[in-house]
């Protein structure tokens, strides 16, 4: 089994991002090591050009992100770690996928549309071509499996259609160039919505910062967001269905349950019938005993470049040697001469 994942190097992390994906990340590398696959995960800092970009800040945000990956629990001894700009055959095979790729395919990308809005003429190429980079991310690499959202289904779906017409085109059915990767859909990943607006995920751009968890707040901060989270003037439930048309009071109740392992029937059956004066600081704590440790890796490490850049320099060492065999065999298939 081989999984490969990418996350864009943003700044400014969250308890969203930690919920929704790294965490998940760090079970998935565990599972896949103990049976004798490999796990690689990658910040794909060339696809983040694909959008106006400040370049100090991807460079900082791109060995941020390393801190709080290993913070999380991602092993670099376990798993590959790297960045993409440091393996070029990401982009090369890209490239050479182009051939491939078919401008209806991409046209119907429904996150192009979602980008670009209106101004479909002045986006740049990179956002267009954007998912036939993801396709050879994966493809790059021989993955047999990629975690996916509902919002990253449709990119897979092209890396199949692409690695299926480029075997049908250059190879042979007894040894087709590219493995074609099979979705692997994540246990249900918490959905962490804003602490001021139970309709909205809690996100980096929301201009409040009382509207999330930042993996840098201390104990004190985290106590005072959730303190002032908004919620209802209604007591808890004592079953989930209780929580219909509340989405504050679910949220929070999510929170707790993603945090803690457990069910939301379970979180409510011992908090059903008390006010969120109640709830309120049993959540902060149970934050804080959780992120603690993280935190305070993420800080320490986040201080070190000369680390973090040793990190990405040896997990893209050993990406390139992964990559070799498949981008050549791709040029062979072509029939490009290479020296």
């Amino acid at each position: 089994m081989r999984i490969v994942s990418g996350i864009q190097p943003t700044g400014n992390l969250h308890l969203g991002n930690y919920l929704g994906a790294i965490r998940n990340w760090v079970k998935m590398q565990d599972e896949v090591a103990a049976g004798g696959g490999l796990s690689l995960y990658f910040l794909a800092d060339l696809h983040a050009i694909s959008m106006p970009h400040d370049p100090a800040d991807l460079a900082a945000n791109t060995r941020e992100m390393v801190a709080a990956l290993v913070a999380c629990g991602i092993d670099p001894d376990k798993s590959v770690l790297f960045n993409q700009a440091q393996v070029p055959a990401h982009a090369e095979l890209q490239w050479l996928l182009s051939g491939t790729a078919r401008m209806g395919w991409l046209n119907r990308m429904t996150q192009w549309k979602d980008k670009a809005g209106k101004n479909r003429e002045g986006q740049s190429v990179a956002l267009f071509t954007y998912p036939v980079l993801q396709a050879a991310d994966v493809l790059l690499y021989q993955a047999t499996h990629v975690p996916v959202g509902e919002d990253q289904k449709q990119h897979l779906e092209l890396a199949r259609d692409i690695a299926q017409k480029f075997n049908n085109d250059f190879a042979s059915e007894e040894t087709p160039v590219f493995t074609l990767p099979e979705p692997t859909i994540p246990p249900e990943a918490a959905r962490i919505m804003s602490l001021r607006d139970g309709s909205a995920k809690m996100s980096k751009s929301d201009p409040s910062d009382m509207s999330r968890i930042n993996l840098t707040d201390d104990a004190d901060t985290i106590m005072a967001k959730i303190r002032k989270a908004k919620t209802d003037p209604e007591p808890l439930p004592s079953d989930k269905g209780g929580l219909a048309g509340r989405a504050e009071a679910a949220n929070l109740i999510g929170i707790y349950a993603a945090m803690a392992g457990e069910s939301a029937d379970t979180v409510l059956a011992r908090f059903g019938g008390q006010g969120f004066g109640a709830f309120k600081p049993a959540l902060g704590e149970l934050l804080v005993e959780k992120l603690g440790p993280i935190t305070a890796r993420f800080r320490e490490l986040r201080e070190d470049s000369e680390r973090l850049d040793a990190v990405l320099a040896k997990g893209a060492l050993k990406a390139r040697e992964l990559a070799a065999p498949t981008l050549a065999a791709t040029y062979a298939a072509l029939g490009l001469v290479r020296g």
